[in-house]
């Protein structure tokens, strides 16, 4: 027998050498592991007394990959050579070629090189309901261990193609039925099962099969090959291409070639600037729920499974959604039958969106609607969990809605409200319930934005905290737990988006032009479109709400209000600083350059009110550096527990695009110095909007980054 950290192997007496990887808490695959791996795969293979082999995963899981650490360090190094020899010199040469038939037993999962390795075994044997997928895209590579080929010889290419794209899992049952498993049995038999299978294999009663070798299931090349270029004209960024160009090379020149083409393109990928990011963006989402003092006191979540929602408007019916689709009960409460009606009907929209997209069928739609509850009523709230009011950004309205539930609600029930800008403080204020009390601000469409900021207060009690991360999870919601303070990190990190661009129409930069240099950067959106689409009104409130809270630094200016003046309101009048119609893709309208001009005369803004000369990346630096300077505030205030917490913000909330890792590891890359520096020039042409903050100013004079670590 031998033994290693990672990787033990038993020989029986039936002469199957058991292969088991146990590293918790998912068995990924170290570089020692893998090493380990490969020693006992060829002491198996020069054993007399191994006819055959079985790999499996301790503790219910088979592998969930390489560890994620083993890339960290490359980046930390920017050395390939740390990588390791896997491909071809594990899978390839020991399990294929390796003269004994192994067999993979797949319990829990097998993602990403833990899938990989069991497709280099001769069968697969899995437990129900087990999770099968290549992830790699998700973080900017390919897989790395002959995924590329393997896959479509099994399953076949439009399957293949399918599944690498979208990065998503399929269970066993799925994988049996396109040939990815050869049989499912119960967790009890999978052992048995697997070494009889092995064993048939090495006395010829079941085919050895070597998956880099098979054809029949890529069916003719030309119609796999049609099926690559389909693709390459829905999946444009550079990785994605790059595993299409992988597959068709194994299509074109046999598996083996693939496996090589695969190996280097994976390599070069690891060290790419994309990969990096998103690699930021994996492990800051992991962090987001480690709070100090909170998550680590060994406070045992308590489960939420009624909760009530207050107010059935755009926010509130689409928090409903995402609660039932999430198998929560919900009671939604409305002021009267109209508004009531009006919600649910809401809410089954959103459910048909779902239908419409292939992920509800009809049936699974009536289940869902089932656990929604209209009232009109506070006294039907009195066995809920939790309350999540979801009304209009009104004081006092808020204020007597928490003052309702407190009458009707138990005393372990948890308040909690969806306020975008309000203290939780005020709201709460005529309650005795202050520990109870919190913010799960979820940003529209609430059934689809992942992000959910859980907003504490000084008084909010850490069990509470415990219990609603446990629940965010549950409805599949990306959290992080922020301190209370207008806008919180979100909003508040990323009011100088809201002002920045209009002080550049201010400056004479040509609006459309501002757009485009955003787009083109990756935002879905230019900040004057987004404006159109958001409407005005939520605009000024916005704007209102930071200039009341940070007049040293809020811009205001005149041109949305100009905007409304002059008829016009955006999308929902058909009319901004686009044209809408029906149909067709919005038109810059260039008659609003007038507008603009007004607005110059009046903010007199621009030096000797001449339109400056800028780059298309002084546009871009000139609109996001005031947003990592606010962020800079808000990490030095402690609003967010990390630096990281603001990337996922950036990315989930805000959509910044997730291959920079977040805006603050994008911050990184070009260095707090440089940063400083036209912060500070432009502070002294241009004004206090962009005043570098103090937290800047000192990471920049010691040349520390912004971000840190996860």
């Amino acid at each position: 027998m031998a033994n290693n950290a990672s990787i033990s192997m038993e020989i029986g007496n039936d002469g199957v050498a058991l292969i088991t990887m146990l590293n918790p808490p998912v068995n990924a695959l170290t570089l020692s592991a893998l090493e380990e791996l490969k020693r006992c795969y060829q002491e198996a293979i020069d054993s007399d007394n191994v006819k055959a082999i079985v790999l499996s995963g301790a503790d219910g899981r088979f592998c969930g990959g390489l560890d994620i650490s083993v890339v960290e360090n490359v980046h930390k190094h920017g050395d390939i050579s740390l990588l390791p020899d896997a491909s071809i010199g594990l899978v390839v040469n020991k399990m294929e070629n390796g003269k004994k038939p192994s067999v993979a037993a797949i319990q829990g999962f097998a993602l990403g090189g833990g899938l990989e390795l069991a497709m280099g075994c001769s069968a697969r044997i899995a437990t129900a309901k087990s999770d099968l997928g290549l992830p790699e895209l998700r973080l900017g590579v390919i897989p790395g261990c002959g995924g590329t080929q393997r896959l479509p010889r099994l399953v076949g290419t439009s399957k293949a193609v399918e599944m690498l794209m979208s990065s998503k899992t399929i269970t066993s049952e799925e994988g049996k039925e396109l040939g990815l498993i050869d049989a499912i049995v119960s967790s009890e038999e999978l052992l048995t099962v697997a070494r009889c299978w092995a064993l048939d294999i090495a006395e010829g009663c079941q085919p050895n099969c070597n998956s880099l070798q098979k054809t029949d299931k890529l069916g003719p090349q030309d119609e796999s090959l049609e099926i690559l270029k389909s693709a390459r004209q829905r999946y444009t960024v550079p990785h994605y291409k790059a595993c299409l160009d992988v597959i068709e090379e194994g299509i074109i020149s046999g598996g083996y070639s693939g496996v090589l083409k695969e190996d280097k393109l994976f390599k070069e990928l690891v060290l790419s600037n994309t990969a990096k990011g998103l690699l930021r963006v994996f492990l800051a989402e992991r962090a987001t729920t480690k709070v100090p003092g909170v998550t680590d006191i060994g406070l045992k979540p308590q489960r939420i499974e009624k909760v009530a929602v207050v107010g059935g408007g755009l926010m509130g019916s689409g928090i409903a959604t995402a609660l039932i689709i999430s198998n929560i009960s919900v009671v939604l409460k409305e002021i009267s039958h109209e508004y009531l009606s009006k919600a649910v009907k809401s809410v089954e929209a959103n459910l048909q969106g779902f239908v419409t997209r292939g992920k509800l069928n009809q049936d699974k739609m009536k289940r869902t609607l089932s656990l929604l509850k209209g009232t009109l009523d506070y006294e039907e709230l009195k066995d809920v969990d939790m309350v999540i009011e979801a009304v209009n950004e009104n004081v006092s309205l808020k204020q007597s809605i928490f003052e309702d539930i407190e009458k009707n609600c138990t005393s372990e029930c948890i308040f909690a409200s969806n306020t975008s800008t309000i203290s939780l403080d005020v709201i709460g204020k005529r309650t005795s319930s202050q520990d109870r009390i919190l913010g799960i601000h979820l940003f529209s469409p609430a059934h689809l934005m992942p992000l959910v900021e859980i907003v504490r207060t000084e008084n909010t009690s850490p069990q509470v905290i415990v219990d609603v991360i446990k629940f965010t999870k549950i409805l599949k919601k990306v959290p992080i737990v922020v301190k209370n303070c207008t806008g919180f990190a979100v909003n508040r990190s990323f009011f100088p988006y809201m002002q920045g661009p209009d002080l550049l129409a201010n400056l004479g930069v040509d609006i459309f032009r501002i757009d485009r240099v955003i787009t083109e950067f990756g935002m879905r959106l230019g900040p004057f479109q987004l404006q159109d689409l958001s409407g005005y009104g939520i605009f000024l409130a916005g704007v209102k709400e930071f200039v009341a809270a940070f007049p040293d630094r809020a811009f205001q200016s005149p041109l949305v209000q100009l905007m409304v003046e002059n008829g016009r309101e955006g999308k929902k009048s058909g009319k901004g600083y686009y044209t809408y119609n029906k149909g067709s893709k919005p038109e810059a309208d260039h008659s609003v350059i007038q507008i603009v001009e007004e607005s110059m005369r009046l903010t007199n803004v621009a030096p000797g009110g001449k339109p400056i000369s800028v780059t298309d990346e002084e546009i871009l630096e000139m609109i996001f550096f005031p947003v990592v300077n606010e962020a800079c505030r808000v990490i030095e205030e402690g609003i967010v527990v990390r630096a990281s917490d603001i990337d996922i913000a950036s990315v989930h909330g805000f959509k910044f695009p997730s291959e920079t890792g977040g805006i603050m590891f994008w911050a990184d890359t070009i260095g707090s110095e440089y940063i400083y520096s036209k912060l500070k020039s432009w502070h002294e042409s241009y004004g206090d909007f962009f005043k570098p903050s103090t937290f800047l100013e000192q990471r920049a004079a010691k040349g520390l980054p912004l971000g840190g670590s996860c």
